[in-house]
């Protein structure tokens, strides 16, 4: 059985312009950094899907290749279950290229911890992590986010690409929410 969101609030953090802004700064320190290497930015699905989509619009790498892997830990609810499921593997060989994995939000560290490990073991060049948003005070695990476009110490946020059990993803910004709990 599905449970009803009830959405008591929802505050904008990060309007669309803001953003903007902060991902074009990204594109250049990304830029700056690698030039035209060869480089592979690795979309962590489905919320990076926004973030990483405007961020590679913004980079000038002549040798850019886009890629994609699924991961989640959420399911349905507002913290990680702790079970991280590995649904989508990238496509691209990675061997000897920089790469660039580009997710939404860093908080736990969990999940990106995972993943950084399974592609440190694939021999690339250089291995770093952009993030729409750093959640340093969530951290349960040791995970440095090179390219962080905000931080941000506490709230449940969506938007720009971030879910609530698939809702609100559409949102133009980035917005806290806060949900009534269902009654048990």
């Amino acid at each position: 059985m599905t449970e009803t969101l009830r959405c008591k609030q929802i505050k904008p953090v990060f309007s669309p312009e803001k953003i903007a802004v902060r991902v074009r700064e990204l594109a250049e320190e990304i830029d700056a950094l690698y030039g035209d290497e060869p480089l592979v930015a690795v979309c962590v699905l489905k919320g990076g899907f926004i973030f990483c989509s405007d961020l590679v619009r913004f980079l000038h790498n002549k040798n850019l290749e886009v890629d994609f892997v699924r991961l989640s830990s959420y399911g349905r609810g507002c913290r990680s279950s702790g079970k991280i499921v590995f649904s989508k593997d990238a496509e691209t060989d990675l061997c000897d290229k920089h790469v660039l994995m580009v997710e939404d939000v860093v908080d736990s560290g969990r999940s990106m911890r995972f993943l950084l490990d399974v592609f440190a073991a694939r021999r690339v060049r250089s291995l770093r992590l952009a993030a729409l948003v750093d959640k340093q005070e969530r951290r349960e695990v040791e995970v440095h986010v090179d390219f962080a476009a905000f931080q941000l110490n506490s709230g449940f946020i969506v938007g720009y690409g971030l879910d609530y059990a698939e809702h609100w993803r559409a949102l133009p910004g980035v917005c806290e929410i806060i949900v009534e709990q269902p009654e048990k």
